[in-house]
């Protein structure tokens, strides 16, 4: 099928939620984050999408100026304006993954679904998502791959806006850009 140049990616956990387009860019080498939800994921330089919107994207901003992972806050855009300048941002950058919260988006979204153990476990769904092991947890209810156990260290690195070194977590999102998504 080949590479999904945009993936969105969403989870009903916070922390997953934060943490996933933090893994997903690592794991492409160099991508843009583009946070459409709170706009704290990775951190975030003083401009936001709106603030490309408006004012037209900075030539720094089409394309990587180094390898690694940048991120651009939200800045509390519209849909259909925050897709627009994410179409363009994408003509240049290898890789973009978008943090959306459920519902409509117009690129393929990726659910990271935490495997709790016990009552907390998730339901049979069969449809296919990210599963993220976690201590005691049961097996994934429906396709798609199960991320390794991360650490509380790797966890607060990422919630404090680091990226993080690379490991078995980020290396297991590689093939995540490969699947037939949504």
């Amino acid at each position: 099928m080949g590479r999904h140049p945009i993936l969105g990616v969403m989870s009903d956990d916070p922390i997953l939620s934060a943490i996933a387009p933090v893994g997903l860019a690592g794991s492409a080498g160099t991508a843009l984050i583009v946070d459409l939800v709170t706009g704290d994921v990775a951190g975030g330089g003083r401009r936001t999408l709106r603030d490309v919107y408006g004012d037209g994207p900075r030539l720094s901003e089409l394309s990587p100026g180094r390898q690694g992972v940048a991120a651009i806050r939200g800045g509390g855009l519209r849909k259909e304006e925050a897709v627009e300048v994410v179409e363009t941002l994408a003509g240049r950058w290898p890789a973009v993954v978008v943090r959306v919260e459920e519902g409509e988006w117009p690129f393929p979204a990726v659910p990271v679904v935490p495997l709790f153990p016990g009552l907390l476990e998730p339901g049979t769904t069969g449809s296919a998502g990210v599963w993220q092991l976690i201590r005691g947890g049961g097996d994934p209810p429906g396709p798609g791959p199960v991320l390794p156990r991360i650490g509380p260290s790797q966890i607060r690195r990422m919630l404090q806006g680091h990226l993080p070194r690379r490991n078995r977590w980020i290396a297991a999102w590689s093939q995540v850009w490969e699947m037939p998504w949504g």
